[in-house]
């Protein structure tokens, strides 16, 4: 697994853990091990402009996704190929805010996000009821399951 963390935010977003949280969803989806993916943190003015420029919406978002390769999960007696699943791009002061409004740590806004991008990577959506009731599903038993783990 290869995955490239920038933050250009300046705010401290724990990129080691974010680390063990890409590796463990990776995991989990059973994606290949030899996987790139990107992880960029911006602030609020530059993920606007992205907002505005990819998905035709203004104002800024929290997490951007952008698949490259359109990789799928694996299944358990195989793993997906290789290849090159995308970027994903978080504001964490949107993040900071939604936080705060959920009454939880900045840590687990971003574990949500940073989830759900990768989900999006992975070909997941949230168009439909049905869609968003799989999503929002396996978002949660991923977070739940990952930060378990962490403690």
């Amino acid at each position: 697994m290869s995955v490239e963390i920038n933050n250009e935010s300046g705010v401290a977003v724990g990129e080691d853990r974010l680390q063990r949280l890409v590796g463990f969803v990776l995991e989990s989806m059973y994606v290949h091990p030899d996987t790139e993916l990107s992880l960029m943190f911006v602030d609020e003015a530059a993920i606007e402009q992205l907002h505005v420029q990819w998905m035709d919406e203004p104002g800024p978002t929290d997490v951007l996704s952008f698949p490259m390769d359109e990789l799928r999960p694996g299944r358990p007696d195989a793993a997906s190929p290789a290849g090159l699943l995308g970027d994903i791009v978080v504001c964490p002061q949107i993040a900071l805010m939604q936080a705060d409004a959920a009454g939880h740590s900045l840590e687990q806004e971003l574990t949500v996000l940073v989830t759900h991008g990768m989900l999006h990577l992975l070909g997941f959506d949230h168009g439909t009821p049905d869609e968003e009731a799989e999503m929002f599903g396996l978002q949660r038993d991923l977070v739940l399951s990952f930060s378990t783990r962490e403690r």
